[in-house]
């Protein structure tokens, strides 16, 4: 399964939609992020790791939630960068596994590339994410938008039985 480091506040910083949401609040866009990156590690069937800088906040210590089956959130502890937390844990996995870590900071893409990950910018991520969400989208247009629907197409085999069986009864 590949695996996927993604500088948080990075990635915030250069997508369009999530920079607007930070000018107003940076939950909100970490929120967002972690929305966005569920749908596309669940569509995709990759392990995601989301880290947020944590390094300037006194006494912070280090904290990972699970988002879902596929996304983790880290943030980081006092005096840790997300680059340093990201180096660290390419460097437990990086030769075994697939790995890719998302940054657009080119000095931490070096380092990366050392470490045997993969290295996306933000701008490449956040392309691939959004041709994912496109293709999410057709596909459940295309499920729910025939012309001539047939009962048998929309609803569940058990609940057609089911409603066959009142049908029968009356």
């Amino acid at each position: 399964m590949k695996t996927i480091f993604v500088d948080g506040y990075n990635v915030i910083n250069y997508w369009p939609e999530l920079n607007r949401i930070k000018e107003y609040s940076y939950e909100s866009a970490r929120n967002r992020l972690i929305e966005i990156l569920n749908n596309y590690a669940t569509f995709k069937g990759y392990k995601i790791y989301l880290i947020f800088d944590a390094h300037l906040v006194k006494g912070s210590l280090e904290k990972c939630e699970k988002a879902s089956d596929k996304v983790s959130v880290v943030f980081t502890k006092e005096g840790e960068t997300a680059d340093a937390y990201i180096e660290k844990a390419v460097d437990d996995i990086g030769r075994k596994a697939e790995v890719s870590v998302v940054t657009s900071d080119s000095l931490e893409q070096q380092v990366i590339f050392q470490r045997g990950a993969v290295r996306v910018s933000s701008m490449e991520f956040y392309h691939e994410v959004k041709t994912a969400e496109e293709i999410i989208k057709g596909s459940i247009e295309k499920k729910y938008t025939h012309k001539n629907h047939i009962l048998e197409e929309v609803v569940d085999k058990d609940i057609l039985e089911k409603l066959e069986k009142i049908r029968r009864s009356r």
